[in-house]
Protein backbone atom coordinates (compact mmCIF):
# COMPACT_ATOMS: atom_id res chain seq x y z
CA UNK A 1 0.00 0.00 0.00
CA UNK A 2 1.08 3.59 -1.25
CA UNK A 3 1.67 5.98 2.62
CA UNK A 4 2.39 9.61 1.96
CA UNK A 5 3.03 11.66 5.08
CA UNK A 6 1.27 14.92 4.74
CA UNK A 7 3.19 16.33 7.67
CA UNK A 8 6.50 17.03 8.44
CA UNK A 9 9.61 19.67 8.97
CA UNK A 10 12.91 20.26 8.01
CA UNK A 11 15.11 22.73 9.54
CA UNK A 12 18.97 24.54 10.10
CA UNK A 13 18.50 24.95 14.51
CA UNK A 14 19.05 28.34 15.53
CA UNK A 15 18.33 28.74 19.08
CA UNK A 16 17.00 32.29 18.84
CA UNK A 17 14.53 31.64 15.47
CA UNK A 18 13.70 28.15 17.00
CA UNK A 19 12.35 29.34 20.70
CA UNK A 20 9.78 27.26 20.97
CA UNK A 21 11.82 24.30 20.78
CA UNK A 22 11.87 24.33 25.15
CA UNK A 23 14.71 22.79 27.23
CA UNK A 24 12.43 19.63 27.61
CA UNK A 25 12.51 18.94 23.72
CA UNK A 26 16.36 18.94 24.01
CA UNK A 27 15.90 15.92 21.76
CA UNK A 28 15.05 17.90 18.55
CA UNK A 29 17.64 21.26 19.41
CA UNK A 30 19.78 20.14 16.00
CA UNK A 31 19.22 20.03 12.61
CA UNK A 32 16.90 17.81 10.68
CA UNK A 33 17.34 17.49 6.76
CA UNK A 34 16.03 15.15 4.01
CA UNK A 35 18.99 13.01 4.52
CA UNK A 36 17.60 12.60 8.12
CA UNK A 37 14.10 11.79 7.14
CA UNK A 38 14.59 9.53 4.36
CA UNK A 39 15.77 6.39 6.37
CA UNK A 40 12.97 6.42 8.61
CA UNK A 41 10.59 6.84 5.81
CA UNK A 42 12.57 3.95 4.04
CA UNK A 43 11.98 1.39 7.43
CA UNK A 44 8.31 2.35 7.70
CA UNK A 45 7.66 2.14 3.93
CA UNK A 46 6.09 5.42 2.88
CA UNK A 47 6.77 6.43 -0.33
CA UNK A 48 6.51 10.15 0.21
CA UNK A 49 6.18 13.12 2.14
CA UNK A 50 4.89 17.07 2.26
CA UNK A 51 7.18 19.43 3.97
CA UNK A 52 5.35 22.33 6.15
CA UNK A 53 7.06 25.82 7.14
CA UNK A 54 8.22 25.68 10.97
CA UNK A 55 9.08 29.59 10.89
CA UNK A 56 7.37 32.08 9.44
CA UNK A 57 9.40 33.66 6.69
CA UNK A 58 10.46 33.60 2.91
CA UNK A 59 13.86 32.50 3.25
CA UNK A 60 11.64 29.18 4.90
CA UNK A 61 10.15 28.85 1.72
CA UNK A 62 13.05 28.82 -0.17
CA UNK A 63 14.97 26.25 1.95
CA UNK A 64 12.04 23.86 1.69
CA UNK A 65 11.51 24.13 -1.72
CA UNK A 66 15.37 23.98 -2.50
CA UNK A 67 15.05 20.60 -0.93
CA UNK A 68 11.92 19.51 -2.94
CA UNK A 69 13.52 20.48 -5.86
CA UNK A 70 16.81 17.79 -4.84
CA UNK A 71 14.81 14.98 -3.61
CA UNK A 72 11.69 13.28 -5.09
CA UNK A 73 10.42 11.99 -1.77
CA UNK A 74 9.42 15.56 -0.70
CA UNK A 75 6.04 15.63 -2.93
CA UNK A 76 4.79 19.03 -1.57
CA UNK A 77 5.97 22.09 0.34
CA UNK A 78 3.45 24.41 2.39
CA UNK A 79 4.93 27.82 3.24
CA UNK A 80 4.47 31.18 4.31
CA UNK A 81 3.64 34.50 3.21
CA UNK A 82 2.38 37.73 5.07
CA UNK A 83 -1.30 37.41 4.20
CA UNK A 84 -2.15 40.74 5.71
CA UNK A 85 0.92 42.31 3.46
CA UNK A 86 -0.81 44.38 0.38
CA UNK A 87 1.76 42.62 -1.84
CA UNK A 88 0.22 39.30 -0.71
CA UNK A 89 -1.37 38.49 -4.50
CA UNK A 90 2.15 39.45 -5.59
CA UNK A 91 3.36 37.01 -3.80
CA UNK A 92 1.09 34.40 -4.49
CA UNK A 93 2.42 34.91 -8.11
CA UNK A 94 5.65 34.47 -7.24
CA UNK A 95 5.16 30.97 -5.67
CA UNK A 96 2.70 29.25 -8.07
CA UNK A 97 5.86 29.22 -10.43
CA UNK A 98 6.92 26.44 -8.39
CA UNK A 99 5.45 23.08 -8.97
CA UNK A 100 5.74 21.50 -5.52
CA UNK A 101 4.35 24.68 -3.37
CA UNK A 102 1.23 23.17 -2.43
CA UNK A 103 -0.28 25.70 0.14
CA UNK A 104 0.78 28.26 3.10
CA UNK A 105 -0.35 27.98 6.45
CA UNK A 106 0.01 30.67 9.30
CA UNK A 107 1.30 30.00 13.11
CA UNK A 108 -2.24 31.10 14.21
CA UNK A 109 -2.27 28.95 17.31
CA UNK A 110 1.08 31.43 18.47
CA UNK A 111 -1.09 34.99 17.83
CA UNK A 112 -2.16 36.38 21.31
CA UNK A 113 -5.29 37.60 19.51
CA UNK A 114 -7.58 34.24 19.28
CA UNK A 115 -9.65 35.42 16.61
CA UNK A 116 -6.69 36.67 14.19
CA UNK A 117 -7.97 34.20 11.50
CA UNK A 118 -10.92 37.13 11.26
CA UNK A 119 -9.03 40.20 10.99
CA UNK A 120 -10.12 41.87 7.90
CA UNK A 121 -6.55 42.42 6.22
CA UNK A 122 -5.80 38.61 7.01
CA UNK A 123 -9.76 37.32 5.66
CA UNK A 124 -8.65 39.80 2.28
CA UNK A 125 -5.22 37.19 1.99
CA UNK A 126 -6.83 34.19 2.18
CA UNK A 127 -9.43 35.42 -0.31
CA UNK A 128 -7.06 35.12 -3.11
CA UNK A 129 -5.72 31.73 -2.05
CA UNK A 130 -8.38 29.99 -4.55
CA UNK A 131 -7.26 31.68 -8.17
CA UNK A 132 -3.45 30.48 -7.65
CA UNK A 133 -4.98 26.98 -6.55
CA UNK A 134 -3.28 26.88 -3.30
CA UNK A 135 -4.39 25.01 -0.22
CA UNK A 136 -4.77 26.31 3.38
CA UNK A 137 -3.25 24.43 6.37
CA UNK A 138 -5.35 25.91 9.77
CA UNK A 139 -3.21 25.34 13.08
CA UNK A 140 -4.48 26.53 15.85
CA UNK A 141 -5.39 25.16 19.41
CA UNK A 142 -8.64 24.04 20.42
CA UNK A 143 -9.66 27.21 21.88
CA UNK A 144 -9.68 29.13 18.57
CA UNK A 145 -11.77 26.23 16.66
CA UNK A 146 -15.11 28.02 17.12
CA UNK A 147 -13.11 31.17 15.50
CA UNK A 148 -11.77 28.77 12.80
CA UNK A 149 -14.97 27.50 12.28
CA UNK A 150 -16.38 31.48 11.48
CA UNK A 151 -13.33 31.45 9.28
CA UNK A 152 -14.07 28.58 6.93
CA UNK A 153 -17.52 29.33 6.32
CA UNK A 154 -16.58 32.80 4.69
CA UNK A 155 -14.19 30.50 2.70
CA UNK A 156 -16.42 27.65 1.37
CA UNK A 157 -14.65 27.03 -2.05
CA UNK A 158 -11.19 26.96 -0.27
CA UNK A 159 -9.72 23.56 0.53
CA UNK A 160 -8.69 23.80 4.17
CA UNK A 161 -7.20 20.96 6.46
CA UNK A 162 -6.72 21.25 10.06
CA UNK A 163 -3.25 20.49 11.63
CA UNK A 164 -2.85 18.15 14.47
CA UNK A 165 -6.78 17.69 15.24
CA UNK A 166 -6.28 21.31 16.38
CA UNK A 167 -4.55 19.79 19.94
CA UNK A 168 -6.38 18.97 21.99
CA UNK A 169 -5.44 18.01 25.22
CA UNK A 170 -4.59 14.38 25.42
CA UNK A 171 -2.56 14.22 28.30
CA UNK A 172 -5.46 15.08 30.74
CA UNK A 173 -8.41 13.17 28.73
CA UNK A 174 -10.12 16.40 27.87
CA UNK A 175 -11.99 15.94 25.04
CA UNK A 176 -15.58 17.10 25.72
CA UNK A 177 -15.23 21.13 24.11
CA UNK A 178 -12.96 19.81 21.63
CA UNK A 179 -15.38 17.33 20.74
CA UNK A 180 -18.31 19.97 19.80
CA UNK A 181 -16.04 22.02 18.16
CA UNK A 182 -14.69 19.49 15.99
CA UNK A 183 -17.79 18.43 14.69
CA UNK A 184 -19.07 21.91 14.43
CA UNK A 185 -15.79 22.40 11.89
CA UNK A 186 -16.25 19.11 10.30
CA UNK A 187 -19.73 20.45 8.92
CA UNK A 188 -17.86 22.25 6.60
CA UNK A 189 -16.74 19.87 4.10
CA UNK A 190 -13.82 21.74 2.42
CA UNK A 191 -12.26 21.00 5.71
CA UNK A 192 -9.85 18.09 5.79
CA UNK A 193 -8.27 16.79 9.10
CA UNK A 194 -4.36 15.65 9.37
CA UNK A 195 -4.21 13.19 12.17
CA UNK A 196 -0.95 13.93 12.96
CA UNK A 197 0.32 15.76 16.20
CA UNK A 198 -0.80 13.42 18.66
CA UNK A 199 1.72 12.03 20.74
CA UNK A 200 3.00 15.23 21.69
CA UNK A 201 -0.30 16.73 23.15
CA UNK A 202 -0.04 13.40 25.53
CA UNK A 203 1.73 12.28 28.10
CA UNK A 204 5.04 11.87 26.17
CA UNK A 205 6.80 9.31 28.03
CA UNK A 206 3.84 6.73 29.21
CA UNK A 207 1.04 7.52 26.24
CA UNK A 208 -0.75 4.52 25.50
CA UNK A 209 -2.96 3.33 22.20
CA UNK A 210 -6.16 3.20 25.13
CA UNK A 211 -5.53 7.22 25.62
CA UNK A 212 -5.65 8.15 21.98
CA UNK A 213 -7.93 6.39 20.29
CA UNK A 214 -11.40 8.05 21.97
CA UNK A 215 -9.43 11.06 19.93
CA UNK A 216 -9.30 9.31 16.90
CA UNK A 217 -12.90 8.00 16.81
CA UNK A 218 -14.32 12.24 17.09
CA UNK A 219 -12.35 12.92 13.95
CA UNK A 220 -12.76 9.99 11.74
CA UNK A 221 -16.49 10.50 12.90
CA UNK A 222 -16.86 13.71 12.20
CA UNK A 223 -14.83 14.00 9.20
CA UNK A 224 -15.68 10.76 7.51
CA UNK A 225 -12.66 8.09 6.01
CA UNK A 226 -12.45 10.85 2.73
CA UNK A 227 -11.79 13.94 4.84
CA UNK A 228 -8.76 12.22 6.93
CA UNK A 229 -5.14 12.27 6.00
CA UNK A 230 -1.84 10.56 8.10
CA UNK A 231 1.11 13.37 8.89
CA UNK A 232 4.07 12.06 11.15
CA UNK A 233 4.69 15.62 12.48
CA UNK A 234 8.23 14.03 12.34
CA UNK A 235 10.67 15.46 14.24
CA UNK A 236 8.52 16.89 16.52
CA UNK A 237 6.73 13.74 17.41
CA UNK A 238 10.48 12.89 18.73
CA UNK A 239 10.07 14.43 22.18
CA UNK A 240 7.18 11.36 22.45
CA UNK A 241 8.57 8.37 20.80
CA UNK A 242 9.81 6.93 17.53
CA UNK A 243 8.43 7.55 14.13
CA UNK A 244 7.95 3.78 13.91
CA UNK A 245 5.82 4.02 17.09
CA UNK A 246 4.17 7.28 15.78
CA UNK A 247 3.35 5.57 12.71
CA UNK A 248 2.16 2.15 14.71
CA UNK A 249 -0.54 3.93 16.48
CA UNK A 250 -2.51 4.39 13.19
CA UNK A 251 -1.49 1.19 11.94
CA UNK A 252 -2.82 -0.02 14.49
CA UNK A 253 -5.66 2.53 14.91
CA UNK A 254 -6.70 1.81 10.88
CA UNK A 255 -6.21 -1.88 10.56
CA UNK A 256 -10.03 -2.91 10.92
CA UNK A 257 -10.74 -0.68 8.02
CA UNK A 258 -11.48 -1.67 4.80
CA UNK A 259 -8.37 -1.86 1.99
CA UNK A 260 -10.19 1.30 0.56
CA UNK A 261 -10.57 3.27 3.25
CA UNK A 262 -6.86 2.61 4.10
CA UNK A 263 -6.11 3.84 1.29
CA UNK A 264 -7.53 7.13 1.84
CA UNK A 265 -6.21 7.55 4.32
CA UNK A 266 -3.15 6.97 4.19
CA UNK A 267 -2.16 8.47 0.43
CA UNK A 268 -5.26 9.48 -1.93
CA UNK A 269 -6.85 12.20 0.41
CA UNK A 270 -3.56 13.86 0.98
CA UNK A 271 -2.77 12.89 -2.71
CA UNK A 272 -6.03 14.89 -3.94
CA UNK A 273 -6.01 17.54 -1.20
CA UNK A 274 -2.56 18.98 -2.47
CA UNK A 275 -2.03 18.07 -6.09
CA UNK A 276 1.16 15.61 -5.21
Amino acid sequence: MQVVDSHQHFWNYNPVRDSWITEDMQVIRRDFLPENLLPELRANGIDACVAVQADQSEEQNNFLLEHADTHDFIQGVVGWIDFESLHVEERLAHYSRYKKMKGFRHVLQGEPQRDFMLRKDFKRGIGLLRQFNFTYDLLVFTDQLRYTTDFVAAFPDQPFVLDHIAKPNIKEHKIGQWEKDIKALAKHENVLCKISGLVTEADWQNWKYADIAPYLDVVVEAFGVKRIMYGSDWPVCLVAGSYEKVFGLVKEYFSSFTPDEQALFFHANATKFYRL
